[in-house]
């Protein structure tokens, strides 16, 4: 049997802050629209980091850094992944609509792909928005979408946390990203 044997924290190759802002990024940007929990946004943030995302928008009422329960779950992410502030999401995703970033709400809705179906274009950004804990993207930004990604699920709550729909979804489009 082969040993297996934790590596230290010292052997992680880990980035340093102006290593990972020269990196080259996943072309995917995050949308948080109206997300209310600080540990959400922080979570969020470190899976950013993780996998070289581009950047984040905060809209709405979604905190921004710094903030003692942000970074408790960021883990310094703030200082790394670059992020905006903007109030409203719609203006946002027209602005990034006419940078030609395609929009992605992540929802259940009608005529949604399922993720596992969903086959990102190469060479073209993606903005991927998460919405509220309970009421989910806002209906008209998930109308100016163009195109809605459902996750699959087979229990019976059919609801994910938000910062587990994220590690989900940013996973697997980083995965096709690198395939391409």
């Amino acid at each position: 049997m082969e040993k297996k044997r934790k590596l230290k924290n010292s052997e992680l190759d880990r980035k340093t802050v102006a290593e990972f802002k020269d990196a080259e990024k996943t072309p995917l940007i995050i949308i948080l629209d109206n997300i209310r929990s600080l540990n959400n946004i922080g979570s969020v943030f470190r899976t950013a980091d993780a996998f070289l995302i581009k950047k984040i928008y905060l809209c709405g009422i979604t905190a921004t850094p710094p903030h003692k329960d942000i970074q408790k779950t960021a883990l310094g992410a703030t200082e790394t992944v670059d992020w905006e502030y903007t109030e409203n999401t719609l203006e946002l995703v027209t602005k990034l609509q006419s940078e030609n970033i395609k929009i992605a709400s992540i929802e259940q809705a009608e005529n949604a792909t399922m993720l596992n179906d969903f086959n990102p274009e190469a060479d073209q950004t993606y903005a991927i928005i998460f919405g509220n804990e309970v009421k989910g993207v806002q209906q008209e930004v998930v109308s100016s979408s163009d195109t809605v990604i459902e996750i699959p699920q087979y229990g019976s709550k059919h609801s994910l946390n938000i910062s587990v729909s994220a590690g989900v979804v940013i996973w697997d489009l980083f995965c096709k990203f690198k395939a391409h």
